[in-house]
């Protein structure tokens, strides 16, 4: 693994860049040797450091989920982010542009956990008993490493590119619906930019969860009741511009809202 002063740095440099909204180098130009486990202990650094500042955890997101992401970036697993009480939007609200860099929209479901998960051997049926209710979300995805060339540590040191979420819909008890065909439309500026169905995500979303509880079991940690869990995107991330609003269409589910100024 990389030097633990050298890990300090570099979370460092992300948390310099989250303030001042810019964009660093990329770390595995500077450090060719780091490995998805030094990421992750980047990862942590910064978020104990948000947490010690006084931020509160109120979930995880789980990103890299579709077979089409993944060829798209040569890995073979997910990866995750943690989510801090001031990134979290309700549906029909206004949001700062410029509290972002390099900003797009992912299309997701939340799962909201009434009791904890905790692996090695967490399964789909364990997340559907442990889950409260299901919503729909969309994901801001927030960047603070140069795009060109990222790989995936890059993109886990960087809180594997969360921004932000926007909750909303109709919240709906994950007995009551097949959440495989949950699917979804999402207009930019009233006109469609992406459709898609949440078996998209491994097959179904509740499988990114229970990977999610297995990961963290191997990082000594796990899912809380309470927690919030971005399950993955079901279509490509679309990028926005200052004034653009956005609204996706889940039929059955509700829609979301919200606009960027």
């Amino acid at each position: 693994m990389l030097p633990t002063e050298t890990i300090a740095a570099i979370a460092d440099e992300l948390a310099a860049a989250e303030r001042d909204r810019g964009v660093v180098p990329r770390i595995t130009a500077r450090y060719p040797d780091a490995t998805v486990e030094d990421s992750y202990a980047i990862q942590g650094v910064w978020r104990d450091r948000a947490l010690e500042a006084g931020r509160r955890l109120v979930g995880r997101k789980i990103g890299l989920t579709s077979r089409a992401m993944q060829a798209a970036t040569g890995i073979t697993e997910p990866d995750y982010g943690v989510m801090l009480d001031d990134t979290v939007w309700d549906s029909g609200a206004t949001i700062p542009f410029d509290a972002f860099s390099n900003v797009r929209i992912e299309v997701e479901l939340a799962f909201v956990l009434s009791a904890p998960l905790e692996g090695p051997r967490c399964t789909v049926f364990d997340v559907l008993r442990a889950t409260e209710y299901v919503t729909p979300a969309l994901e801001i995805l927030n960047s603070h490493i140069e795009l060109e060339g990222r790989t995936i540590v890059d993109t886990i040191a960087d809180n594997a590119a969360y921004g932000g979420m926007v909750l909303g819909g109709v919240p709906t008890a994950p007995d009551r619906v097949d959440l495989r065909w949950v699917s979804a439309l999402l207009y930019r500026n009233e006109a469609i930019e992406e459709t898609g169905v949440a078996a998209g995500v491994l097959g179904h979303p509740a499988n990114g969860v229970a990977w999610l509880a297995n990961k963290l079991h191997q990082h000594g940690a796990r899912l809380e009741a309470g927690e919030i869990v971005l399950a993955g995107s079901f279509t490509r991330p679309v990028w926005v511009e200052r004034g653009d609003s956005v609204l996706c269409d889940y039929g059955p589910m509700g829609t979301l809202t919200c606009r960027f100024l």
